[in-house]
């Protein structure tokens, strides 16, 4: 089964999925942040048939939460009633990560939740 990633950003929200084999995580979708993006983010995780998600686990150089991340914290708690399993996965400029890695474009913020995503992914693997 797929799981889907997510960068949460004030502005917008990456959106990535994995392969059935949850080995690879694509970058798929840029959501923009607005009062109908959690029920955006429910129907794209119904379309690809997942019941897990991974949210970014937004951070500063202290390692403490940043400004985004009680907002993305009340964002995980919505999934959760929602029926989703949430997952954190601590993150550190990925979205910087992605704009050196393709440059900056519509599509980084879903490139950014394909790094948390393969991040989880990469962690979480049974070999």
């Amino acid at each position: 089964m797929r799981i889907l990633g997510i960068d949460y950003g004030t502005k917008r929200i990456g959106i990535a999925v994995s392969d059935e084999s949850r080995k690879f995580a694509l970058p798929l979708v840029v959501v923009k942040n607005s009062d109908v993006a959690l029920k955006e983010i429910i129907e794209i995780a119904r379309q690809h048939e997942t019941t897990e998600i991974v949210i970014g686990e937004s951070r500063n150089y202290k390692q403490q939460p940043n400004a985004i991340f009680e907002e993305a914290d009340a964002f995980k708690k919505e999934l959760e009633k929602a029926g989703f399993k949430v997952y954190l996965e601590l993150e550190f400029m990925t979205s910087v990560n992605a704009e050196r890695l393709q440059g900056k474009n519509d599509m980084s913020d879903a490139s950014a939740a394909a790094l948390i995503l393969q991040s989880y992914l990469d962690r979480t693997a049974s070999f």
